[in-house]
């Protein structure tokens, strides 16, 4: 079963501590597992050196899609090894899955394709070499949207044909 979000505002951190208390109680290992990784990388930012801030939305959703990208490259190499490695490529899609249910919906194909396009107009960026400045663009407002290798990717295409 995947979990959606309750449909009332509740702090992520808060809405994570409750999510565990469910699993653990419905004997959910899966779901439990996955939850302690998150407020354990949770944790891990808040003690971490330098870091003054509260740990508010924005940040867990920071953690969140971090570790749903940590995990896209392990069911990567999870997946290669065939056989050996489909049950913990199992487990990782699942996990994915549920940090998936807790992040914004990225852009389709063609909306990133539309907005890289439209950014290179406005920017004036006609060289590969120039790219860098246009992701740093996009991604001021668009991040959790769209990745930044797929901007790399749509405009060095744009650019070269």
């Amino acid at each position: 079963m995947l979990y959606s979000r309750p449909a009332y505002p509740m702090a992520l951190e808060q809405e994570l501590t409750n999510r565990l208390t469910q699993a653990i109680k419905a004997k959910d290992g899966r779901t439990a597992d996955v939850v302690r990784m998150l407020k354990t990388r949770l944790q891990e930012r808040r003690t971490a050196k330098g870091f003054s801030g509260q740990i508010d939305d924005a940040l867990v959703l920071e953690v969140i899609g971090a570790y749903r990208k940590q995990l896209q490259k392990a069911i990567a190499e999870y997946d290669k090894l065939g056989e050996r490695g489909a049950v913990l490529a199992a487990q990782l899609r699942f996990e994915q899955e549920f940090c998936e249910g807790y992040l914004p919906k990225g852009m389709d194909e063609a909306a990133a394709r539309a907005l890289v396009e439209e950014r290179l107009v406005a920017l004036g960026i006609t060289d590969a070499k120039q790219v860098g400045r246009l992701i740093g663009d996009i991604m001021k407002t668009h991040k959790g949207q769209v990745e930044a290798a797929d901007v790399k990717r749509i405009a060095e295409e744009l650019l070269t044909s």
